[in-house]
Formats: C-alpha cells, sequence, structure tokens
C-alpha cells in the first residue's frame, strides 16, 4: 500500500515546500513604530532650541525583524517538483503498461500440447475394446450396444482434448478424434473408409425406424475390429519411428 502512494505522497511534500519558500521569498517590511492616537494638539512657538527628532530603530533589531529566504531555495525546490512529477508520471505510465500487457497475456488462449498419434491411438483402443466386449455380449440389444460403442468414443474424445463445439454433432466429435483436430493438437489415426463405415452403422443404429437386427450388430463388430486393427498399425508405426 505505502509503495503504491508514495509518489503522490512526495508530490505534496514538495508542494508544500513550494508553497513555504514563495510565501517568505519576499523582503520583510521594518517594524513601524504604532501612531499616537488621541494625541491633544499642542500650539508650536518658535524657539532656537532643536526640535527633538524621533530616535531611529537600531539597524540590528530592524534586520531581526526582517525575515528573508534565498532566492535560489525556490528555484531547487521547483527543479525537485519537477523531477518527482516526471518520475511520477513514468511510475504510472510504467504501472498502465504492465497492467495492459499481463491482461492481454491472460486473454490470449494457451497453445494446446501436440499429442502424440500413439498416445491418443492407446485411449481410443480401450473404448473400442469395451465396444467389442458389449457386441458379443447376445443378451444385449443390437441397437443400444451400437449406439454405447459411440458414446464411448465421445468419452474418449473428451479424454484426449477434443472440445465439443456449440452445433456439434455426435458425428462430427466423432470424426475429429479419429481423423485429427489440428487447432486441438490430436493427430489423425485412422483412415477415412474405416471412419466412415462406423458412422454409417451408427447413424443406421440410433436413427432408423425399422427394428435393429443381429445384422447390424456383425456390422458394427466388423467396423469396430476393422477401427482395432488401424489403432494397433498406428501404435506400432509411432514406436518405430521413436
Amino acid at each position: 500500500m505505502l509503495r503504491k502512494w508514495w509518489p503522490v505522497t512526495a508530490v505534496i511534500g514538495l508542494l508544500a515546500l513550494v508553497t513555504l519558500a514563495a510565501a517568505h521569498s519576499s523582503i520583510g517590511a521594518s517594524r513601524i513604530p504604532p501612531a499616537v492616537e488621541d494625541a491633544p494638539f499642542v500650539l508650536e512657538y518658535p524657539t532656537d532650541d532643536p526640535r527633538p527628532s524621533i530616535p531611529a530603530e537600531p539597524r540590528e533589531a530592524a534586520e531581526q525583524t526582517r525575515t528573508e529566504v534565498p532566492s535560489w531555495l525556490g528555484t531547487v525546490a521547483l527543479a525537485l517538483l519537477g523531477i518527482v512529477l516526471l518520475g511520477v508520471i513514468g511510475y504510472l505510465a510504467w504501472t498502465v503498461i504492465r497492467g495492459m500487457a499481463r491482461r492481454v497475456t491472460r486473454t490470449l488462449p494457451a497453445r494446446p500440447a501436440r499429442r502424440s498419434a500413439a498416445g491418443t491411438a492407446r485411449e481410443v483402443v480401450a473404448a473400442v475394446d469395451a465396444g467389442l466386449v458389449d457386441l458379443d455380449d447376445r443378451d444385449t440389444d443390437p441397437r443400444a450396444a451400437v449406439i454405447a460403442c459411440w458414446v464411448r468414443l465421445e468419452e474418449a474424445a473428451a479424454g484426449v482434448g477434443v472440445p465439443r463445439l456449440a452445433g456439434d454433432t455426435p458425428t462430427d466429435l466423432v470424426t475429429r478424434l479419429l481423423r485429427g483436430d489440428a487447432a486441438n493438437g490430436v493427430p489423425a489415426i485412422v483412415s477415412a473408409d474405416v471412419l466412415a463405415e462406423l458412422a454409417h452403422v451408427y447413424r443406421e443404429a440410433r436413427y432408423a425406424t425399422r427394428p435393429v437386427d443381429e445384422r447390424t450388430r456383425d456390422q458394427a463388430r466388423a467396423a469396430l475390429r476393422r477401427l482395432r486393427g488401424e489403432l494397433a498399425a498406428t501404435v506400432e508405426r509411432d514406436q518405430v519411428v521413436a
């Protein structure tokens, strides 16, 4: 708090000093004897005797009653005031610029870290394996099993840093996961035809008005196995390059 207000305090002090110097820098007036009031009028007649004069005030006493300040003191005070004012202006400008720089730095979005294709593929493999387990279970409803597989892929997308944008459909989110999202540092990990095959099975299971039978389950299983094969190839290729 003190560090923030010390420039203002210094300016006020120097202003007071300049005011004091200006008030005392004028030439002081000598003390004048008070006038005698109500003195009786006395008619004076000419006389040969010398007329007594009013004794002059001693020089030393007059100098004691006169208070003077050297003229250079006001100049020095003004110079100091100017220096302090320049310092205060510079300090305030530096504070404003630093605050604006910090504000701009906070508003700039952080650049997302680049993820490796192998790391992303490993996280998606876990979702694919869980989906294959559900599809292999004949007691589960085929429609629910296929939709659950796609939901797991959506969760995997959130796990690797693919954000859900306004107006995104479930297909858009998983597409950015598997085909890459350069804005968020997510690389492509599967081919377009594998993604298209899996997306077709998902849309049929979710939006078809006809009953979803075992044929759809088999199609979903085949698409997931093909997807898993490409994910495994991506992991192996990345390890060979490393």
